[in-house]
């Protein structure tokens, strides 16, 4: 009794009650969004809410180990991250014209999704290791950190998966300018990623990437083509106004000109219901989650703990600033999820287990072994 009411008393409530709103507020969102008329009932939310207790019970086994035991099998869990990734090629699904899932006794999981987690662990103990040499890293040194990101990327632009693929760089690139580049270096392959834009489009993205890429820049071009998605959700979210049409008042999900409204659009659905106070709730949320974060990396005394925490952060920062800035036709449209609002069971999974590191960091934050 005594050591429960201990990890009661040192449990990170701040966070835990950011994660149970923005949980709540996802199933309200996904109730509206996918609700059938004929049924009565909606399918994404009923699976969402399985996905999110699997995702509680993720959760928990990630809080319950210490880091230090999170340093020791971080170079296993990334191996295994990675071979999952390469099985796709053998046994993958194949679904929307892109092998990214695998079947697992009837459960499909999405194994990019939880590479991220294992990218944050990997390089946390390799940034962790060079850390207190308090050298920054050069062009040499950035080889093996290098390798460690690319591979994953690697294998993931192949599916074709181009929006999860950048994700793992940005998380990667922000934890190594927090582990600190020379500036030399930095200016470097920022010319150097310059130069190989050119190449990379004309030799590396496929047509449909490109059009993307089109559409972002004019999507009247084509209003019921490639800019279809892209207007219809501007239009979604300008009509929500002020205050919102209210709860399943929203036409553009209610009559289905959203398109994708439970998974990549669903913060369409939530600003046309519940205007732009409701939004800024929400995108609040988000911010004080984030500010916990790294609050609760800045209390480590260990730096493996400190860049694990700072590296889910950047997870939910980048997937919270793709997706809303995709939203409101201000980025391209990739494909990435709202943290813990869109609809995908794998998403779901991996983005609670990272949270679960992250509170199991704070729970021990003056003990790294225990």
């Amino acid at each position: 009794m005594s050591r429960a009411k201990s990890i009661s008393t040192r449990f990170d409530w701040p966070l835990g009650i950011a994660v149970f709103l923005l949980c709540s507020v996802g199933l309200l969102t996904l109730y509206s969004a996918g609700f059938n008329v004929d049924s009565g009932a909606s399918a994404p939310m009923q699976r969402q809410a399985i996905s999110m207790g699997i995702g509680l019970v993720a959760f928990l086994i990630c809080m319950s180990f210490s880091p230090g035991f999170w340093n020791r099998y971080s170079y296993v869990i990334y191996f295994i991250g990675c071979v999952l990734l390469t099985a796709i090629f053998f046994t993958g699904v194949v679904a929307g014209g892109a092998r990214r899932w695998l079947d697992i006794g009837g459960l499909r999981l999405q194994p990019s999704e939880f590479m991220k987690v294992a990218l944050i662990l990997a390089l946390a103990r390799l940034f962790s290791r060079r850390s207190a040499s308090g050298q920054r890293y050069n062009l040499g040194s950035l080889i093996v950190p290098g390798l460690i990101m690319l591979l994953p990327v690697g294998l993931i632009v192949v599916e074709p998966d181009l929006g999860t693929a950048l994700c793992h760089v940005l998380i990667g690139g922000s934890m190594l300018l927090v582990a600190g580049v020379q500036k030399r270096t930095l200016l470097g392959l920022s010319l150097a990623c310059f130069c190989l834009s050119v190449p990379a489009w004309f030799f590396g993205l496929k047509d449909y990437q490109k059009q993307r890429i089109l559409t972002f820049l004019s999507p009247e071009d084509d209003p019921l083509g490639t800019g279809y998605h892209a207007i219809q959700s501007k239009i979604a979210v300008g009509s929500g106004a002020l205050t919102g049409k209210g709860y399943f008042q929203g036409t553009q999900s209610q009559l289905s000109f959203l398109p994708e409204q439970t998974t990549d659009f669903v913060f369409s659905v939530f600003a046309e219901e519940w205007g732009f106070l409701g939004s800024f709730f929400v995108i609040a949320l988000y911010g004080f989650l984030l500010v916990r974060l790294l609050t609760i990396a800045s209390r480590c005394r260990d730096a493996f703990p400190l860049f694990v925490v700072f590296g889910v952060a950047s997870m939910i920062f980048w997937h919270v600033v793709v997706n809303v800035g995709m939203v409101v036709g201000v980025m391209p449209v990739v494909g990435l999820t709202l943290p813990l609002l869109s609809y995908g069971g794998s998403s779901v999974i991996a983005v609670m287990g990272a949270l679960g590191l992250a509170a199991g960091i704070s729970l021990r934050r003056f003990s790294f072994s225990s």
